[in-house]
């Protein structure tokens, strides 16, 4: 670990890299805190693969799977569904166990009171039109409805989940999620019900990375994805590795069907499991039963790839800043440690233009 001590000389990865060791050792799952869902999105993994007829549990069942996890030694709960904010109760039980995240169509606000500090993850489809079109029908316009439910709300970030096709509206739904005071991550869109044209996966993401990029230079203190994982989750590359199923590193360990997986010599989180919403059973991965991985471009399971091959990134500064900068991020949006207003503005201003990061714009 000598280059990572020469790389920590360094005051400011130095000052990164001690907050995020500060937060202890991460030990995660995901969890369908119900099946049911007020939406029925157009390529949303949950109904494509079936998810929803899971037979949901009873809150005995739930508050035996808390206890149990505590035991297990789990700290950090991924929570998705259905539609989380359909079960408040749950989520405030599980906010007074663990850290925790939920992801949210963003139509029924997440009230306050007992949550505080929830990192809150809004999902956006494109502009109000495209949107509307994937997620309603074009019945509603869900964007504006989810905008005044978190205007101006700090714990809120904008889950942008953007098609091939749609690169032209990139700018426009930023900065009308800045103008809201709320920060964005951005996400890429599987074309899991075959609609083609402009939300085709198999066109490839170029033109989608560049217009993130752009917004990274452009507003900085609140774009939430880094260059490098732009660029890895765009590319599906990670050095040596490809990205699909035999590197995914979000599995569930304990489900008979990884077996071959685990034994592969791939990184995986030995801990993590993704629950099914009856609270018992888990699935395959987070997005996944039994779709094609190569149709999964999903960024918080591009995050774990990134986060748990801390070793290759350590031959040079520049790799293991970008391996540091992906890690702050993402324990920063879950609030893994203490995050000010002020302090992650700052932060970010300066991992997006730290000197040494290369352009990673696509020719």
């Amino acid at each position: 670990m000598s280059k990572l001590n020469d790389y920590l000389k360094d005051p400011f990865l130095n000052d990164l890299y001690t907050e995020i060791r500060s937060a202890g050792a991460l030990r995660s799952v995901s969890i369908d805190i119900t099946s049911v869902c007020n939406l029925r999105c157009k390529g949303c993994y949950f109904f494509g693969e079936g998810m929803d007829e899971a037979k949901e549990g009873n809150e005995i069942d739930f508050d035996a799977w808390i206890e149990n996890e505590k035991l297990r030694g789990t700290n950090m709960v991924t929570v998705v569904g259905g539609e989380p904010a359909l079960q408040i109760e749950r989520l405030r039980k599980l906010y007074k166990n663990f850290k925790i995240n939920v992801a949210t169509n963003g139509i029924v606000r997440i009230p306050k009171e007992g949550l505080e500090d929830l990192p809150i993850g809004i999902a956006i489809w494109g502009n109000a039109l495209t949107d509307s079109k994937l997620r309603a029908n074009g019945k509603r316009n869900l964007f504006k409805e989810a905008l005044g439910n978190y205007k101006n709300d700090p714990r809120a970030f904008w889950y942008y989940t953007v098609a091939p096709g749609c690169a032209d509206q990139i700018e426009e739904v930023t900065e009308t999620c800045i103008n809201n005071g709320n920060r964005v991550l951005f996400n890429y869109y599987s074309d899991l019900e075959g609609k083609g044209g402009e939300f085709d996966y198999n066109k490839g993401f170029s033109s989608v990375m560049n217009e993130i990029e752009r917004m990274i230079q452009k507003y900085p203190e609140y774009i939430l994805t880094t260059s490098y994982l732009n660029k890895v989750v765009g590319s599906g590359k990670l050095f040596n590795e490809t990205w699909g199923y035999s590197t995914c590193t979000n599995i569930s360990a304990n489900n008979p069907v990884n077996a071959i997986r685990v034994q592969n010599g791939n990184l995986y989180n030995p801990h993590f499991r993704a629950y099914n919403a009856d609270f018992k059973t888990t699935r395959r991965c987070c997005t996944g039963v039994d779709r094609n991985c190569d149709s999964c471009f999903d960024t918080w399971e591009h995050f774990s790839w990134i986060m748990l091959n801390m070793r290759k990134h350590l031959a040079t500064k520049s790799d293991f800043a970008n391996w540091l900068f992906v890690m702050y991020t993402f324990y920063s949006i879950n609030r893994l440690f203490p995050v000010s207003k002020e302090n992650i503005k700052l932060q970010l201003v300066q991992i997006h233009s730290w000197k040494e990061s290369a352009s990673l714009i696509l020719e």
